[in-house]
């Protein structure tokens, strides 16, 4: 059974970020995943080495962790063949463990994951001409309610750790052979000409997947900073964008210690409809959340924020509409684009896609007014990876539903 008293479950109120790092397993080892130098190395004096070699050894783990992406310390080739399996009794380097993975008929890909104490998520790798994006989770489940997305209508089940995190982007880069090649050493005269990565390179990451990011904030920023460590995963801030509904009070906070790029789930220009389909706007109005972006660090015209805006038709879809939002951006002067996205179907859903049609007039209105508002092509509808559409599998399909599909895909492999 999922252990879900390990961390609190929030109510109506913002949920307040838990403490803890990392996620116990059943073995009892503890999962160096996500994990800092510093605290690489206090895990390790507490496990009884003295603190120089402490230090040492973390140095190289996290090394082999992030730069490399070696799961086993037996492959940790300047550990010596004492201290491996010293290591190996005590610790483990994880992966989220993958229930399920989906490829879409476009390239998307989709997997369902299911972290050690048994609580289930979902990932999205997107393959472009010129790029690759990860939409990464940042909470199983999700507590906005937002009523045209289908994640929002799970529960918030807790937050994910920065070890799930962070191991979404490092299964995505083992599925994606990505990891250099090369001498497995730390020599000081290491060239990257002795690299190579087999497939598409993952270029950019997005945290768009399920989840409030900014009510993880501690675990998200952790995160990211080891993505963003020159000695760790090494991606640009620049090539990683944050997805808020619109949680005010960490917007500058975000800015400030993460520095990613910002993208707002705006989705409507007037009070009651953003009341009714993005319910955080009865605590962060409009105008509060607009001048939370105008105050956002770093943000300028070569850093715009994005705003999200869903196409539902007769609901957000009209010229009035696209005219308020162009007002609205101009008043608050903000470096800006919008994303036009058409509204991707799940079964249930209260509201229709707008006509192909309008969602161009839409987008001309904004183009118009020099602000660019393109129109976001959906990617991964066929496997419901595309935008709104997570929603663990193990609320749409059965265990052994599951297990009759790996069978059969099996069977026509052979």
């Amino acid at each position: 059974m999922a252990d879900t008293a390990l961390m609190s479950i929030p109510g109506q109120v913002d949920p307040v970020p838990v403490a803890r790092d990392i996620t116990p397993r059943a073995d009892g080892r503890v999962d160096l995943m996500g994990l800092p130098k510093a605290r690489i190395k206090q895990l390790f004096e507490e496990a009884g080495l003295d603190p120089k070699q402490a230090k040492l050894r973390s140095k190289q783990v996290y090394h082999w962790l992030y730069h490399r992406g070696t799961t086993d310390f037996a492959q940790m080739t300047d550990i010596s063949k004492k201290m491996q399996p010293w290591m190996a009794e005590r610790f483990v380097v994880g992966r989220p463990n993958v229930v399920e993975a989906q490829h879409s008929t476009d390239g998307t890909r989709k997997w369902l994951l299911k972290t050690d104490d048994g609580h289930e998520f979902e990932m999205v790798f997107i393959p472009d001409e010129t790029r690759g994006t990860l939409c990464v989770s940042s909470q199983v489940g999700c507590t906005l309610n937002c009523t045209f997305c289908h994640t929002g209508t799970m529960r918030l089940v807790r937050n994910l750790t920065p070890g799930e995190i962070v191991g979404q982007v490092m299964l995505a880069r083992d599925a994606l052979g990505e990891w250099p090649k090369g001498r497995m050493d730390i020599a000081d005269d290491e060239s990257e000409s002795e690299y190579r990565a087999d497939g598409r390179l993952l270029t950019n990451i997005v945290m768009m997947g399920m989840g409030e990011p900014l009510y993880n904030f501690d675990h998200v920023r952790d995160a990211l900073q080891l993505v963003m460590d020159g000695e760790g995963l090494a991606l640009s801030k620049r090539r990683i964008t944050l997805s808020t509904s619109g949680v005010v009070p960490m917007m500058y906070k975000c800015g400030e210690e993460i520095g990613v790029n910002l993208a707002v789930s705006l989705h409507a220009v007037t009070k009651d409809i953003r009341d009714e389909i993005v319910p955080i706007n009865r605590k962060y109005g409009i105008e509060e959340l607009l001048k939370a972006c105008a105050d956002y660090p770093g943000a300028s015209n070569a850093r715009r924020i994005t705003f999200e805006y869903v196409m539902l038709k007769d609901k957000n879809d009209s010229d009035d509409d696209a005219r308020e939002l162009v007002r609205l951006i101009r008043e608050y002067d903000l470096p800006a684009k919008v994303n036009l996205i058409p509204f991707n179907p799940w079964p249930g859903a209260a509201y229709e896609c707008s006509d192909p049609e309008r969602i161009k007039a839409f987008s001309n209105i904004i183009f118009a007014s020099g602000i660019s508002g393109p129109i976001r092509t959906p990617r991964g509808r066929d496997i419901d990876a595309a935008c709104g559409q997570l929603k663990t599998a193990a609320q749409k399909k059965s265990r052994a539903e599951r297990d009759r599909e790996a069978a059969e895909a099996a069977a026509t492999a052979d």
